[in-house]
């Protein structure tokens, strides 16, 4: 797809971070835009701010881990601009610790939004853009899932994160595959982030109340909020930047979108362990202090 003007961009997530770039940027190609968010307020205010620049645009409030509302939202599209022609499955959320002091709220939580919600956005859109396809052979459509680093290596505390990461990863490779049986008109990619400000690290904010723990965080739940909350406010990398890199591997047709190339030295070396069986290679090794430090604070600490 090399040509935006006009097309109709649904993007999940839009309220925020990777999501509101994305809308500004099809804003700025005079794209027509269909954004839902879970968080009303941050909703209307990226809606505000387009409409003022002329944008035509949908603005709906979704969960994505909701079957019926993203039913709701390819109806709404459909009527108002008919079928999609990019879709952005980014709705994405994020908890950390010791993988067995996990809830099962966390896992609920996570897995709805982060796979569930890619699930019910390709169920629902990707059937009417083939059948769109199939109508006009110059109807051409292209969806983008959001996964992250997180979904091809797996660094410790962040096991609930990476689970639903390599499962939206393993989904949208396969999603490659199928789609290539039946259409050259409809493509797909996968964007794989790595430490990136895009307020990822505040997204309890949206946590449902019905899903929530109610209780203290852990001692691992602390350290490893701290310390993604670091990471991700001091990327040099700004979400506008991603934006862009998204448009231009959609113009390209290109599956993989990294931010930061050099993480995958880790995924080669995670693939080399497993095609020579060994054991999985220590994340920490170039930050050995770190090791040590969280260990010392970890054992010093009974764990439930």
């Amino acid at each position: 797809m090399n040509n935006f003007t006009n097309k109709v961009a649904v993007i999940t997530g839009a309220g925020s971070g990777f999501g509101r770039e994305f809308a500004r940027l099809g804003a700025s190609l005079g794209m027509k835009l269909v954004l839902a968010d879970v968080q009303d307020d941050a909703l209307q205010e990226v809606a505000s701010e387009l409409r003022a620049l002329g944008t035509s645009l949908l603005a709906q409030r979704v969960d994505v881990s909701r079957a019926d509302q993203v039913d709701a939202l390819a109806s709404a599209t459909v009527a108002q601009f008919g079928v999609a022609h990019l879709l952005f499955n980014n709705a994405g959320v994020g908890t950390a610790g010791l993988i067995w002091e996990s809830s099962i709220s966390d896992w609920e939580w996570s897995l709805g939004v982060n796979l569930w919600g890619v699930i019910h956005g390709l169920r629902a859109f990707v059937p009417l853009m083939l059948k769109a396809a199939q109508a006009d052979p110059e109807f051409h459509a292209h969806v983008v899932n959001t996964a992250s680093m997180a979904g091809l290596v797996n660094n410790p505390t962040t096991g609930v994160y990476n689970a639903t990461k390599h499962a939206v990863v393993s989904l949208s490779e396969t999603l490659y595959h199928d789609l290539s049986l039946v259409t050259e008109q409809v493509r797909c990619s996968v964007l794989c982030p790595y430490f990136i400000p895009t307020g990822i690290h505040q997204s309890a904010r949206n946590r449902p109340p019905e899903l929530s723990d109610g209780g203290e965080p852990t001692l691992s739940q602390r350290i490893a909020h701290a310390t993604i909350e670091k990471a991700v406010t001091s990327g040099k990398l700004s979400a506008a930047d991603m934006a862009r890199r998204t448009f231009d591997a959609i113009e390209a047709n290109s599956f993989y979108i990294f931010s930061h190339p050099h993480v995958l030295a880790a995924v080669q070396q995670s693939a080399n362990d497993l095609v020579a069986q060994r054991n999985p290679a220590d994340p920490f090794a170039s930050r050995p202090g770190r090791r040590d430090e969280l260990q010392a604070l970890l054992r010093a600490t009974p764990q439930a």
